[in-house]
């Protein structure tokens, strides 16, 4: 009995995986179009999926506009600037690198160094606490050889 709920919800769970596109153009070339350009655009609602891989009704939508473009004679370049315009460059999956989109490129990279520069300084500042410890236990004993030289 378990196993067969099981079952049912692994089924369920395997189907809710994939987005169901029942888009076929005749043309293969415009087929490989579509598909390129629906699996270079963001989904707006899942937003780490692309509308290829979406159930999400924008993507859906999104999926149909792209269709219908491609049937009206449209290239991919129109395509794909018809969504930027609309959506902005989150719409797409790679965004070019410009000033608006400057931190999602640059930030990682920032962080990263961010990071080295905080481990350096943490590094070097252990480095000098050390010596100056070993530092005043030197100095503590020349001061405890000298004082027993004075007394002899």
């Amino acid at each position: 009995m378990m196993k067969g709920w099981l079952n049912v919800v692994l089924l369920l769970i395997s189907t809710q995986g994939f987005a169901i596109d029942d888009h076929q153009l005749a043309d293969p070339e415009q087929q490989k179009s579509y598909e390129t350009i629906i699996s270079e655009l963001r989904c707006l609602v899942c937003q780490n999926q692309t509308i290829a891989d979406s159930n999400a009704e924008l993507a859906t939508d999104l999926r149909r506009q792209v269709y219908e473009m491609l049937q009206q004679g449209k290239s991919k370049d129109d395509i794909v600037n018809f969504m930027t315009d609309r959506y902005g460059d989150f719409v797409l999956y790679n965004p070019p690198l410009k000033t608006k989109t400057a931190l999602l490129w640059l930030g990682p990279i920032a962080f990263l160094i961010t990071g080295f520069a905080i481990i350096f300084w943490f590094i070097r500042r252990k480095k000098e606490a050390a010596t100056t410890v070993i530092d005043k236990d030197k100095q503590e004993k020349m001061r405890r050889l000298l004082e027993n030289e004075d007394q002899s």
